[in-house]
C-alpha cells in the first residue's frame, strides 16, 4: 500500500493546544477536565506517566517505517532479480543455439515414425482409411508406425481386447504401403510420483510385460514400443525390463523401441526440478545412453519444453539433439520428437512449439555433433492431433 503523505498517528491529544484552549484558573497539576479537584504533583523519584508522542517523535518514527518498507521492496526486487537472472541467461542461450546454417544434407534418412492412434485397432478405422494414411506417409521419411495398442495394466498383463483388429490392420498396411514397419506402442502409468500404477521394482510385474509383449509379437507386431511415464532418472528396475525385453525382441528379429525422457539440459538438473517440483522429468544424459544401449530405437519426447518462444524451442531441441546423439550407439535409431498436436497449457505453447522450429532445431543439433549419422530421424507425436501445416513443415523441413 502507498503510505505517500502519512505523518503518523493523528490520535485525539496528540496535538498541544493552544494558550487560549487553556483554562487561566488552573493551577499547576490540576486536571482542567476536573476543576475543584486537586491533584498533587508527582514527587521528582516518581516517575511521570507516559504521554502521547510528541510531533517531532511521531515524524520520526512516520520516517523509520518508511525507510523500512522501502528495504524490504528493495530486498525482494533484489531476489526476484537474483532468482530470474539464471532464467534470462538460459533464455539468451537457447535463441544464440537457434542460429546460423543446418549443413547440407542434414535430412531424412528413411528412419522416421509417427504415433498413431487406438483407433487404428479397435475397430473405428477401416480400408479407405488405411489407404489414405498410405498415401500421406509416400514419398515422406516414414519407416515405423508405433500404433497404440494398449494401455498396459499395472499388473503388465494385456488384455487381447485391446487389439482386436491389429491383424487386420497390419495386412492392410502391409498390402497399401509395404515399405512400413508397425510396431505396438504399450504404454502405462509408473507408481514412481503416487500411489497408483505399475510397479518396475516388482518382479512379478517385469515378467508379465515381458509375457504380453511375447502376445503382441504373436499378434503379427514387428517390434513393441513401450512409453512407461513418469519415468526417473536411473531407475535400475527399468534397465532389467529392457534387457529381458530386448532378448525377447532379438528371438523374435523384431523391434525394442521406446519413448524417453528428455535429458538434462545442465548437469543434475533433474535432481533439483525433483526436489523443488517432486517430478524430476529429465534423465541424466548417463542414463539416457543406458538405455539407448539397450534397444534398437529411442525416441525422444522433446516438446512439452516449457519454452515461450519459437527460437528458445528450437534452440532447445538443438541441445537436446546433440545430447542425445553424444551418448546413442551409431547402431540405435535415434528419433527426435516433432510437436504434432496444438495445446495451450504449462508447459507447453502452441505458438512456441512448431513442427518447424522442431526440425531447425534437430538439424542445427545434428550438423553440430555428426552430420553424417545415418541411424537418425524425427518421430511425429500424434496422428490424430496433426494438421496440414504439420505435415507441410516437416515434408518442407525435413524431407525436401
Amino acid at each position: 500500500m502507498n503510505q505517500t503523505g502519512r505523518t503518523g498517528p493523528t490520535e485525539a491529544g496528540t496535538e498541544p493546544r493552544s494558550e487560549a484552549d487553556q483554562d487561566p484558573g488552573a493551577e499547576v497539576g490540576q486536571d482542567p477536565g476536573a476543576k475543584g479537584e486537586i491533584r498533587p504533583a508527582p514527587d521528582d523519584g516518581e516517575e511521570a506517566s507516559p504521554g502521547p508522542p510528541a510531533p517531532d517523535e511521531a515524524a520520526a518514527e512516520a520516517a523509520r517505517r518508511r525507510g523500512r518498507r522501502r528495504r524490504w521492496r528493495r530486498a525482494g526486487l533484489a531476489l526476484v532479480l537474483v532468482l530470474l537472472a539464471p532464467l534470462v541467461v538460459v533464455q539468451v542461450a537457447l535463441g544464440v543455439n537457434y542460429l546460423g546454417d543446418p549443413a547440407d544434407g542434414t535430412y531424412t534418412r528413411g528412419r522416421d515414425a509417427v504415433w498413431l492412434g487406438h483407433a487404428w485397432v479397435d475397430g473405428r478405422k477401416g480400408e479407405a482409411d488405411v489407404r489414405a494414411l498410405a498415401g500421406r506417409l509416400r514419398d515422406t521419411g516414414m519407416r515405423d508406425l508405433y500404433v497404440h495398442a494398449g494401455p498396459l495394466e499395472h499388473d503388465g498383463t494385456l488384455p487381447e481386447s485391446a487389439y482386436a483388429n491389429a491383424r487386420w490392420f497390419i495386412a492392410a498396411v502391409h498390402r497399401e504401403a509395404p515399405g512400413l514397419r508397425v510396431q505396438a506402442w504399450l504404454g502405462d502409468v509408473l507408481a514412481s510420483e503416487g500411489p497408483t500404477g505399475m510397479r518396475l521394482e516388482r518382479a512379478g510385474t517385469r515378467s508379465a510385460v515381458v509375457r504380453s509383449a511375447r502376445e503382441i509379437l504373436d499378434a503379427g507386431f514387428e517390434g513393441v514400443h513401450f512409453d512407461l511415464e513418469p519415468l526417473h532418472s536411473g531407475d535400475r528396475d527399468y534397465l532389467a525390463l529392457l534387457d529381458s525385453l530386448h532378448a525377447l525382441t532379438r528371438a523374435h528379429h523384431a523391434q525394442l523401441s521406446v519413448a524417453a525422457h528428455q535429458i538434462d539440459p545442465v548437469p543434475g538438473f533433474h535432481s533439483f526440478w525433483g526436489a523443488t517440483t517432486g517430478h524430476p522429468k529429465w534423465w541424466s544424459q548417463w542414463f539416457f545412453g543406458q538405455v539407448a544401449r539397450r534397444v534398437d530405437q529411442i525416441a525422444v519426447m522433446s516438446y512439452d519444453t516449457m519454452q515461450p518462444l519459437e527460437s528458445t524451442y528450437g534452440g532447445y531441441v538443438a541441445q537436446q539433439t546433440s545430447l542425445a546423439l553424444e551418448v546413442t550407439p551409431p547402431s540405435t535409431d535415434l528419433l527426435m520428437g516433432l510437436p504434432f498436436y496444438h495445446e495451450n497449457r504449462f508447459g507447453h505453447w502452441a505458438h512456441a512449439e512448431t513442427v518447424a522450429a522442431a526440425v531447425r532445431g534437430v538439424r542445427l543439433g545434428l550438423s553440430r555433433t555428426d552430420a553424417g549419422r545415418a541411424h537418425f530421424g524425427v518421430a511425429a507425436y500424434v496422428d490424430f492431433a496433426a494438421t496440414e501445416a504439420d505435415w507441410t513443415a516437416y515434408e518442407k523441413g525435413w524431407v525436401r
